[in-house]
């Protein structure tokens, strides 16, 4: 497999202003693998250290930060010999948190040594009182692979090139193929071992079991980090994410978590779905200004999953929709398609997607991001019907330079709205500012 997590790794080796590099995202997602394959490419040596019920690395961090003493501790655990060609990691750093906290002297300290961390519960690790040393590490997020990702996985690199290439004229040819391939996308979805297992089984059913064993390691999660006067709400809530996102209007409402719900019942539960990075929030905007943040609704707001092939399995969809036409895409109202849209966009680095809806709940855009000092409002439909009534009514509200509307028809260019297919929409700032006119 390939990440393209790599070439920002290398970006991070070769920079003069490097930092210990924190990397984030849910259990699963390819830390690990991607650690010790960026660094087999690129050192000499690896000194690859896993925290998780490491009693000797829990006594290494406790007495001081002394960087040559714990560099000294570490050549002993690894036998690696290390030095600055040599890539540390640390695995499941979170258990360790004083770990954490030596990052800062690493960087004060000894900055000729490369460190790179992960961990898959970070956020529960500073619900839990600890901090990381702000200014002192970089930090970067990992998703589950993207659809082009699963793509080079699944040996279909020439349906890469050509939508890098935004050569739509070829993409109508050989549109059949990308649709099948998204759809499989959408059922197996973008974590590794469900990606693995297919391409090496083509067993459906098969990822399907890892999906499941997947999803019991979360909840198994709640038990070993959640306080238990919340682990009631918390499962609950994290129960009721595939109704929140059949619903029309995706809006989470606390009524669906439990019958006359209100928000301070269930924020703090909310937050631990967010510290294990198993949920993600999408604020509504007020207006569509930039920077976008200083408009968002804290109050409003969607509710996503990390992975489109998850809630698959999370909503019991069945195999059957792979073979009835394009049902996938509109199962659950479109819930699927909002959600790989979701991932697509969140995938691009410095790009946070928002949502927005007029005050009285007449229009809503599905989300809102902003690129190239534009703001851009993106509508999602799952069908190939292209009625827009509620991006016209944002369109001629605020005038956008830009729109994009993302379905299953090819490729068309209105003027005030580029229809951009699904299976391209992560290169929709290639569409729309390609080179000449940057």
């Amino acid at each position: 497999m390939n990440r393209d997590a790599i070439q920002n790794l290398i970006k991070w080796k070769d920079s003069k202003f490097r930092k210990p590099l924190v990397i984030k995202g849910a259990r699963q997602v390819g830390k690990t693998w991607l650690m010790k394959e960026f660094g087999r490419q690129n050192y000499s040596s690896v000194a690859y250290v896993n925290f998780e019920n490491n009693d000797r690395m829990m006594r290494l961090f406790q007495d001081d930060y002394d960087v040559d003493r714990i560099i000294f501790g570490l050549q002993i655990e690894t036998d690696i010999q290390i030095n600055n060609e040599t890539l540390i990691i640390f695995d499941e750093i979170q258990e360790v948190p004083k770990a954490l906290t030596a990052l800062k002297y690493f960087q004060e300290n000894a900055p000729q040594y490369h460190v790179l961390s992960a961990g898959s519960a970070l956020g529960v690790a500073l619900h839990e009182g600890f901090s990381f040393p702000v200014g002192k590490v970089d930090f970067l997020d990992l998703y589950p692979m993207t659809f082009l990702e699963f793509l080079q996985a699944s040996n279909n690199e020439q349906l890469v090139a050509l939508i890098k290439a935004n050569n739509f004229d070829l993409m109508t040819v050989f549109k059949d193929k990308l649709i099948d391939s998204l759809k499989q996308y959408y059922f197996i979805g973008g974590m590794p071992e469900a990606i693995f297992v297919y391409k090496e089984t083509g067993d459906l059913n098969e990822v399907r079991e890892v999906h499941r064993r997947l999803l019991f390691a979360y909840e198994q999660d709640f038990s070993k980090h959640v306080p238990t006067t919340i682990l009631p709400r918390v499962r609950l809530a994290w129960n009721s994410i595939p109704a929140q996102l059949a619903r029309e209007n995706r809006k989470f409402i606390y009524g669906l978590v439990k019958e006359g719900a209100r928000a301070r019942e269930f924020e703090v539960a909310l937050q631990w779905l967010f510290d294990m990075d198993l949920v993600v929030k999408v604020f509504r905007i007020s207006k569509p200004d930039i920077p976008l943040s200083a408009y968002q609704d804290v109050n409003s707001f969607k509710l996503f999953m990390n992975d489109v092939g998850l809630l698959s399995s999370f909503s019991n969809l069945d195999l059957k929709s792979l073979l009835e036409g394009n049902r996938i895409f509109e199962e659950f109202k479109g819930a699927l398609t909002e959600q790989f849209v979701f991932q697509e966009l969140r995938s691009i680095r410095n790009l946070k997607p928002y949502y927005w809806a007029a005050d009285k709940g007449t229009a809503e855009i599905d989300f809102v991001i902003e690129s190239a000092s534009n703001v851009i409002p993106v509508e999602v439909k799952a069908s190939t019907s292209l009625r827009s009534k509620s991006l016209k009514s944002y369109y001629d509200r605020y005038q956008p330079e830009k729109s994009i509307r993302t379905s299953m028809t090819n490729f068309r260019d209105e003027g005030w709205l580029v229809n951009i297919p699904l299976y391209v929409i992560s290169q929709f700032r290639e569409i729309l500012y390609p080179p000449q006119e940057k």
